[in-house]
């Protein structure tokens, strides 16, 4: 019997009370084409503002915007970083390395993989979710065009896998390879990329679950 992985948990949470002019816009979702995972947001320096400008006291008889509380995020990881899972209000996602799934350079899941699909395909079930994003990413080594192509066969194959988890002709994939696009470490350092070698698999959260995490 495998024994239970340790966890580390690094809960991050943002309460922003909206003031003035708005925020930054909601993470793009791979909707459209070009698309962008869930998750990735485009910044920009903030503007300076001068404190002492009049343009920022309030005309007579305005009021404050009714404030506003942005998502909260959860974020639980293993010791060695191969699995991640992010809850925030609306949406759960699964990391995993490509170490934990696959050989090197190859999309045929290994042994051990399937265990660790089938504990996300039962997270989709609790969660009664009707979509799901099956995502494949690389690192920067090699080629663009190879890692487009990997990185879509490793979205598939993990794809295959959890439909015949789940077992039901309910539920809409889709599923997309983004290279090396969208890093979320640095590519410099062998650890790094070897957090950007991954499988990212999102779905909604249930309006009546509590999204316990496993």
């Amino acid at each position: 019997m495998a024994q239970p992985r340790r966890t580390t948990t690094t809960t991050l949470t943002a309460v922003v009370v909206l003031l003035t002019l708005g925020f930054p816009g909601a993470p793009a979702y791979a909707d459209d084409d070009p698309s962008a995972p869930p998750g990735s947001v485009t910044t920009s320096p903030p503007p300076e503002v001068d404190a002492t400008s009049p343009g920022l006291k309030l005309a007579d008889g305005a009021t404050l915007a009714p404030a506003k509380v942005l998502d909260i995020k959860s974020v639980v990881e293993d010791l060695g970083g191969e699995e991640r899972r992010e809850d925030t209000n609306s949406d759960v996602t699964f990391a995993l390395q490509a170490e934990v799934l696959f050989p090197k350079d190859s999309s045929k899941l290994n042994p051990d993989a399937r265990s660790r699909i089938q504990a996300i395909a039962d997270e989709i079930k609790a969660q009664n979710a009707t979509t799901v994003r099956v995502f494949g990413f690389t690192d920067n080594l090699g080629s663009y065009a190879h890692g487009l192509t990997l990185s879509k066969k490793r979205a598939e194959a993990v794809h295959d896998q959890l439909a015949s988890a789940l077992g039901s002709t309910d539920i809409t994939f889709e599923v997309r390879g983004y290279s090396e696009d969208y890093p979320i470490a640095d590519n410099t350092s062998e650890q790094g990329r070897r957090k950007n070698r991954r499988v990212e698999v999102t779905f909604p959260r249930g309006a009546s679950s509590g999204g316990t995490q496993s």
